[in-house]
């Protein structure tokens, strides 16, 4: 039988921005087989090193991962958009060091997940969809640090991708400017659903930025022929 772990944050935990709407993982019960069973473990809040306690609470049957961390890690750290700098510079070197102070955080909670040996899917963070389009400009390029560390991290062991950040392309997937919505749980939902039925090797999952470009067929493999140990992307329109 399919059982679905969901871990992470607010990403999948939104029940409290939604108002009587159903959140991430009832919307994925909504999508699946009556048979497949969906746990929600994670919780508003959680930071990459908290969702290690998710993980020992995983229930013995689960036979799919889906991870949802660096939002909350992110939101953390945002203090360093007031401070001042001397140089361009040393803006870069504050965002290195916290770029790698949660690469070590994440990466142990992925290596702790690998050792599961269970299909596995990653969420990158999505863009913030602030009002005012400087700051969410600055917010986007702040975030790169982090979605930097999470593909990277991501790739090296195989996991799929869902990248949330070409998923939620519209203000209605947006509850507030760092929540989900109905809507953008909805399309988190469908991602989940179909990684799980797919169980590839690794997926990128993402909504189509364009009209012309068909989303199921936009994705990253890992190839175990020699010569090809890279994400390689295919793209038909």
């Amino acid at each position: 039988m399919t059982h679905i772990a969901l871990l992470g944050d607010s990403v999948i935990d939104n029940k409290a921005y939604v108002d009587r709407g159903p959140d991430v993982a009832e919307q994925v019960r909504m999508l699946a087989p009556k048979e497949w069973k969906v746990s929600r473990l994670a919780v508003d809040g959680a930071t990459s090193s908290s969702v290690l306690t998710q993980v020992d609470r995983l229930p013995s049957d689960t036979t799919h991962l889906v991870v949802s961390a660096g939002g909350d890690d992110a939101l953390g750290e945002s203090g360093v958009l007031d401070q001042s700098a001397r140089s361009v510079g040393d803006v870069l070197m504050k965002l290195a060091d916290i770029q790698e102070r949660f690469r070590r955080s994440y990466a142990t909670l992925l290596e702790t997940i690998r050792r599961r040996k269970l299909p596995t899917a990653v969420c990158s963070v999505y863009d913030p969809r602030f009002p005012d389009p400087v700051r969410r400009r600055i917010g986007a390029l702040a975030l790169s640090v982090i979605n930097d560390a999470i593909t990277r991290e991501a790739f090296a062991r195989q996991f799929t991708l869902i990248d949330l950040r070409l998923m939620f392309n519209d203000d209605g997937d947006f509850a507030n400017p760092i929540e989900l919505s109905v809507k953008g749980g909805m399309k988190l939902a469908r991602g989940i659903q179909r990684f799980v039925a797919a169980q590839p090797q690794l997926r990128h999952i993402a909504e189509p930025p364009a009209p012309s470009l068909r989303w199921d067929r936009m994705f990253f493999f890992f190839s175990s022929r020699a010569g090809l140990g890279g994400p390689i992307l295919i793209l038909r329109c």
